[in-house]
């Protein structure tokens, strides 16, 4: 059994790719973390960000009703669900990006058609290392969390990564003085 060094799945003998986070297990050598910022990143899990009660949407309400709910809620994005299941993401980003200009005259279309679909998810336990490399692979801002039976639990976004390292940062800081 291989331990994937990246989000510890265990991996059949002899795979090359971890199932879980599709990452090389060619190379399962990670330098020695050089300092503790560096080793509770590779230790901590997702968990001790205390993900946010994630904000969802139904994949049929409009772009204006969903655009008028990120600005009431004062929020960054929504999980868009069908039933209960996370069928994708819309956020500020894909406003600017898909909507633009066009906003207004689109306002009565599905978020559906402009939303992320199949938005990748983290469990909980996830390392804090992996979550902020799929969020930088992937070019994401936020990232649903869900249990082990694949049920929205959580929302985590870059903002909650920094401050974390920020609070390491000055814990460190701290006890170098």
């Amino acid at each position: 059994m291989i331990i994937c060094p990246f989000c510890d799945s265990k991996n059949i003998e002899g795979a090359d790719i971890c199932e879980q986070c599709q990452q090389s297990l060619d190379d399962t050598y990670l330098p020695t973390p050089a300092s503790e910022v560096e080793k509770s990143l590779l230790t901590d899990r997702v968990n001790v960000l205390y993900p946010k009660t994630p904000i969802t949407v139904k994949s049929s309400q409009t772009v204006a009703e969903v655009l008028q709910f990120l600005v009431d809620k004062a929020i960054g994005c929504v999980v868009v669900v069908d039933g209960s299941e996370a069928v994708g993401i819309f956020s500020e980003r894909d406003a600017l990006m898909r909507l633009n200009t066009d906003a207004v005259a689109l306002g009565d279309r599905p978020i559906s058609e402009f939303m992320t679909p199949h938005p990748q998810t983290l469990e909980a336990d996830a390392k804090i290392a992996f979550a902020a490399q799929r969020m930088d692979l992937g070019g994401y801002r936020h990232v649903p969390i869900v249990n082990r039976q694949g049920n929205l639990t959580g929302i985590i976004s870059v903002r909650d990564i920094l401050r974390y390292l920020t609070e390491k940062m000055s814990a460190a800081v701290s006890a170098d003085s």
